[in-house]
């Protein structure tokens, strides 16, 4: 619900760095992030001492001995003159933090480079930043703006980093529905998304349906969460709730920014390589919403030995790892390529029999194969699971379309698709011409297949046809009745001629 103008100044700054000679996505948005975060220091400084004198309280500036590095101090020098102090000093500044809210950002930071190579490019990307007037927006335009500029990805691709579909995300979330009190994690968390979405749901169905505006592809803003009421509630919420994994660095800081700009005023999120040695596998989250990389290898000797499944496949051990991680009673929705439910090896049936033995496979939901185009035309599924108790059945969706047109172009459709039906047959499991449940003796006897293909039943409509004689005889008389028709119709015209 980003105003006209807001997305006209987002589309500027995008403009300038690519005329800047900053044409990679990922690069652009970290030194955007970079930039943001500088304004946003000085703005929290500000309102930490307004919230402060208000209390009574003393306040200890971050901005201590370094008065030169606030927003407002050197935004306005000039060009060559801000590059050098940005670069020589702020950027320092900001990666050497230790206190407070601002070592969310700069734990991360250590690697981090400033790479801005103009100073025009600069002076402009700091005009456009400071005329947007993010503090002064409400959280939820916070969020939209940033969104916006990480929306670029969408249309990029680049070093094989894309993001899920923002209509998929909503619709796992809603599945798993997740709730205040909940420790939530993405292993592989991207630019946080799932996260982000999945803090909204919570926010969502805390918020009073009459303060709810929806815009025109009916998502929900103005998300203020009256209805938590208790401080300890907010405090989990914020602080204690979300956890995120990612092996890319850039990524890390990213979704660092996009947390904050949210309202996550502490996102557990670290750099790490979930699936390695140095990663302890705990049962100490109750969800887990992710995609994780599709295909490739690890080395095996960086792999955890908390694994059982002796495999390299990283899309088979993010999904045991999932599944580890969880307490007893946590849910689970993750993307899986389609070869995960009916590849025959070893560590294919393994996995598959560890989640269906060892907990409850809620649902599989079969997605069309042009869902992550333009990156990929992989066939993928969703599987949601439950840890604990056993499967007894197992239901399947076939979606056929997600609202957006399945080819290279993604167009806009209605946005919606078969997804407002997958949500609400979930719930009881129901069959319709595109849902159905297998029972587990029927997989346990097809090598614990979860291919929707080998189970789905075709409905095909029984069609009537009328004896043969009575087919012969109608036909006659319509010819007939054409006959006499064209008989009256050429009198008609004798008729006429003669006058």
């Amino acid at each position: 619900m980003l105003k006209a103008d807001l997305k006209s100044k987002i589309n500027q700054l995008w403009d300038k760095f690519w005329s800047g000679g900053i044409s990679n996505p990922l690069t652009a948005i970290e030194q955007m992030s970079y930039l943001i975060f500088m304004k946003r220091l000085e703005d929290l400084d500000n309102q930490h001492l307004k919230i402060a004198e208000a209390r009574g309280e003393k306040y200890r500036s971050i901005f201590k001995n370094n008065e030169n590095c606030r927003w407002n101090n050197w935004k306005n020098l000039k060009a060559e003159d801000m590059l050098k102090h940005v670069r020589d000093k702020v950027f320092p500044f900001i990666k050497d933090l230790r206190n407070g809210e601002e070592t969310l950002f700069s734990e991360n930071m250590k690697d981090a480079v400033f790479l801005i190579p103009k100073p025009s490019l600069l002076q402009e990307a700091v005009n456009i930043i400071d005329s947007l007037n993010i503090s002064s927006q409400n959280q939820d335009v916070q969020g939209d703006i940033y969104e916006y500029l990480l929306s670029e990805l969408k249309t990029s691709g680049k070093n094989g980093q894309f993001r899920t579909p923002r209509h998929i995300i909503k619709m796992m979330v809603e599945l798993i529905n997740p709730k205040i009190g909940e420790v939530i994690c993405d292993p592989s968390c991207g630019t946080a998304g799932f996260l982000i979405n999945a803090y909204e749901h919570i926010l969502r169905k805390n918020t009073s349906e009459d303060i709810i505006e929806y815009d025109e592809e009916n998502q929900a803003h103005n998300l203020v969460g009256d209805k938590i009421t208790k401080k300890e509630q907010w405090d989990f919420l914020r602080k204690k709730t979300f956890y995120g994994y990612d092996n890319d660095s850039t990524m890390v800081r990213i979704a660092l920014m996009n947390m904050l700009l949210h309202g996550i005023e502490n996102p557990q999120i670290k750099y790490a390589d979930s699936l390695s040695k140095n990663f302890k596998q705990e049962e100490r989250f109750d969800i887990i919403l992710a995609n994780p990389p599709f295909t490739g290898s690890i080395d095996k000797g960086d792999i955890s030995d908390d694994f059982h499944n002796k495999t390299t496949k990283t899309e088979l051990l993010f999904l045991e790892l999932m599944f580890n991680v969880l307490h007893p009673g946590g849910r689970c929705a993750v993307i899986v390529p389609n070869g995960v439910l009916f590849g025959t090896s070893n560590a294919h049936k393994e996995i598959r029999k560890k989640i269906l033995v060892g907990g409850q496979i809620e649902g599989i939901i079969n997605m069309p194969s042009g869902v992550f185009q333009p990156y990929s035309g992989v066939g993928t599924s969703i599987i949601v699971f439950t840890k604990g108790s056993k499967t007894e059945k197992v239901w399947f969706y076939e979606m056929l379309s997600d609202g957006y047109s399945l080819d290279q172009k993604r167009d806009y459709l209605d946005g919606k698709g078969d997804i407002p039906e997958i949500i609400e047959k979930f719930k009881n499991k129901e069959d319709t011409e595109k849902s159905f449940s297998v029972d587990i003796d029927k997989i346990r006897e097809n090598d614990w297949s979860l291919s929707l293909q080998r189970y789905v039943k075709r409905i095909r409509k029984k069609v009537e046809f009328d004896p043969s004689q009575d087919i012969i005889d109608r036909t006659i008389k319509e010819e007939e009745l054409i006959l006499k028709e064209l008989k009256d119709l050429k009198e008609e015209v004798k008729k006429w001629n003669a006058n």
